[in-house]
């Protein structure tokens, strides 16, 4: 297949497709599991900071008397706080831990009064956004491009009087390296992904090309060996009209002498076709079949006495052991016919003068055999597996001067899967073979 263009064509063009196919898959796939991975990360920042606003929240609002002033208590929830303009040290994370929030990322904490003036901070809060003040969820940025989210909620005095604002934010920096290196992962992971699918696909389409390919080349086989068989008659043919054309006073005799010829070489044209319509209709599950009970004993008898005189011109003993009777099997009996003649005719035909055909007929628990046994020329090892291939021939001259053009077998073989049966071949080279047929009883 490899060196075939059209296939490697068609191959590169399903490839494509594959990988074309699972990478928009796998592309798609990517986008969504970063869109939701973000989605998640950002929505659990969210949470976090929510949580600490409300912790604060609940500490802080007992304490406040007066609107816009903060109590001294408020230092002990808050020891980093810094009051007004004060020159303030950052505070680490961990002053914090009281209230549940243990993390990374530095928070900040801004209590402002109603008209959104900051009045206290813990750490460095960016520059408010006016535009967005009064909404509860805010992405802030500071002088050096950190991005920070921000959760604010309403005070009120223990008397329920609105007291003002405390806002709490997160740097959104450890959020973004995650988002970086998801995006790294997907931007390295994709492309090896790709190669990968690349590589599996195009050995996917090797396997699902595979089948047409043999079937392309069983095609080929079949039509260039069909063409040598059907021009070898056709030029006999010609060869003869033309010699008889070319014959001036041609007599009676030898006009009767050209048209046997011709008509011999009809009848092989038109075996070999009714031999490859009838190969053709079994690839396809389409050859009628009657299905009766059919009687092997008197199959084999029937044989036997046809096939007699040509054993006798053979110089061939064609010997029948019946060793089991009234043995019936379920097929049809013309295909069963064809199938044992084709297996005694080659037996024959490969005998040498003098030799012996043996038919069996035995039976092994719901099974019946036939064996057909020769002492002929034998078949190399190394051919026995080759033996049912169409216009396989083991000796080409022989079979061509018997009129044989190796369907023989083939057709034996495939009337033998119709019947869900066996056909095994046993031989040793100038010794003879024995082909042994098994059939499922009538149960």
């Amino acid at each position: 297949m490899h060196q075939n263009r059209l296939f490697n064509r068609t191959r590169l063009q399903l490839a494509a497709w594959y990988a074309g196919v699972m990478g928009a898959i796998l592309g798609v796939c990517g986008v969504a599991v970063y869109l939701h991975l973000a989605e998640t990360h950002f929505e659990a920042i969210a949470g976090e900071i929510q949580t600490l606003v409300g912790s604060l929240h609940d500490s802080i609002e007992p304490m406040l008397e007066k609107p816009g002033e903060l109590h001294p208590r408020v230092r002990q929830i808050l020891p980093g706080l810094c009051v007004g303009g004060q020159l303030c040290r950052p505070v680490k994370t961990s002053h914090i831990h009281v209230l549940g929030a243990d993390y990374q990322d530095p928070y900040y904490v801004r209590f402002t009064n109603l008209s959104f003036q900051t009045l206290a901070t813990v750490n460095t809060p960016p520059p408010p956004d006016s535009a967005a003040q009064g909404k509860n969820w805010q992405i802030l940025t500071d002088e050096k491009g950190r991005r920070y989210h921000q959760f604010s909620m309403v005070l009120t005095t223990s008397a329920g009087q609105p007291w003002g604002y405390i806002q709490v934010g997160r740097s959104l920096s450890g959020y973004q390296r995650y988002l970086a290196s998801l995006k790294v992962f997907l931007l390295i992971g994709l492309p090896i992904a790709m190669v990968s699918i690349g590589g599996a696909s195009w050995w996917l389409a090797g396997l699902a090309m595979q089948p047409v390919y043999n079937s392309y080349r069983q095609i080929q086989q079949f039509t260039a060996d069909a063409a040598h068989e059907l021009r070898t008659p056709l030029a006999a043919i010609q060869a003869t009209v033309e010699t008889t054309l070319g014959t001036e006073n041609l007599n009676l005799i030898e006009a009767q002498t050209t048209l046997q010829t011709i008509t011999r070489q009809n009848q092989r044209l038109a075996q070999l076709v009714q031999d490859l319509l009838m190969l053709s209709r079994m690839d396809l599950k389409v050859l009628p079949t009657k299905h009766q009970n059919c009687c092997l004993d008197d199959l084999l008898h029937d044989l036997v006495e046809e096939f007699a005189a040509f054993a006798i011109s053979a110089k061939v003993s064609l010997e029948l052991s019946i060793q089991a009777q009234d043995l019936y099997v379920v097929g049809d009996e013309e295909q069963l016919y064809r199938l044992v003649m084709n297996l005694i005719t080659n037996a024959i035909q490969y005998s040498y003068p003098g030799g012996t055909v043996m038919l069996r007929l035995l039976k092994e628990d719901s099974t019946a055999i036939i064996q057909v046994e020769d002492t002929g020329v034998g078949i190399e090892t190394a051919e026995q597996a080759r033996i049912f291939d169409r216009f396989y021939r083991v000796n080409q001259d022989r079979s061509r001067q018997t009129g044989g053009a190796g369907l023989g077998l083939a057709i034996a073989q495939a009337i033998v899967e119709l019947h869900k049966g066996s056909l095994k071949v046993q031989s040793q080279f100038g010794k003879g073979s024995i082909f042994t047929l098994r059939l499922p009883l009538k149960t």
